[in-house]
């Protein structure tokens, strides 16, 4: 069972950056697809980025491309989020998710494993 524990989540103003980790345990980290995804409030999640296996593939919404950088460290079973030039309308409780079977796919009902969340504040 992979169990996925996500962190570094807070309040930024309008034009900063945050990184958040995704650390997971359970399963091989390298056999696992990662991605993040978001809901703010009164919405519906939405895909955000998608890393492959290996991390040279990688995947993101219109909406952060540019801005959002998503990476992985299979050394530390870890995947990452880089958020730069945060916008209010970033703001949302940021989920990452696994696949153990395909790669980069944005429809999260696909994903077989879940985080917590950890809530992004961004004030104009």
């Amino acid at each position: 069972h992979v169990q996925l524990q996500a962190s570094g989540g807070g309040l930024v103003q309008a034009g900063g950056s945050l990184r958040l980790s995704c650390a997971a345990s359970g399963r091989t980290f390298s056999s696992l697809a990662m991605a993040w995804f978001r809901q703010a409030p009164g919405k519906e999640r939405e895909f955000v980025a998608a890393v492959g296996w290996s991390g040279g593939n990688t995947y993101y919404a219109d909406s952060v491309k540019g801005r959002f950088t998503i990476s992985r460290d299979n050394a530390r079973n870890t995947v990452y989020l880089q958020m730069n030039s945060l916008k209010p309308e970033d703001t949302a409780v940021y989920y990452c998710a696994a696949s153990t079977t395909v790669a980069g796919i944005r429809a999260g009902h696909l994903y077989d494993y879940w985080g917590q969340g950890t809530l992004v504040t961004v004030s104009s």
